[in-house]
């Protein structure tokens, strides 16, 4: 799967969890930007783990600041 595939689909994973409709680019960030809470991260994330049959551990989601970071860090965990 390359990395506009696993953009297209957490896209679609974060509309229900995207509560102002914010426009979502490379630099979004969800404490920021999408003003996630950390319950929201957590169910976020765990959506994501479902989707990709993935684990995304607890340093990776530290590193985890943008939209641009995520995408790279799923795609990564895919090529595993």
């Amino acid at each position: 799967m390359n990395r506009d595939e696993v953009d297209a689909r957490i896209r679609a994973i974060v509309e229900p969890f995207n509560k102002k409709n914010v426009a979502i680019d490379e630099d979004t960030t969800f404490a920021g930007d999408l003003e996630f809470d950390s319950l929201t991260v957590m169910d976020f994330v765990a959506a994501i783990e479902d989707e990709f049959d993935i684990i995304i551990s607890m340093n990776q989601q530290a590193e985890i600041e943008t939209w641009g970071n995520l995408i790279d860090a799923v795609h990564e965990t895919q090529g595993a």
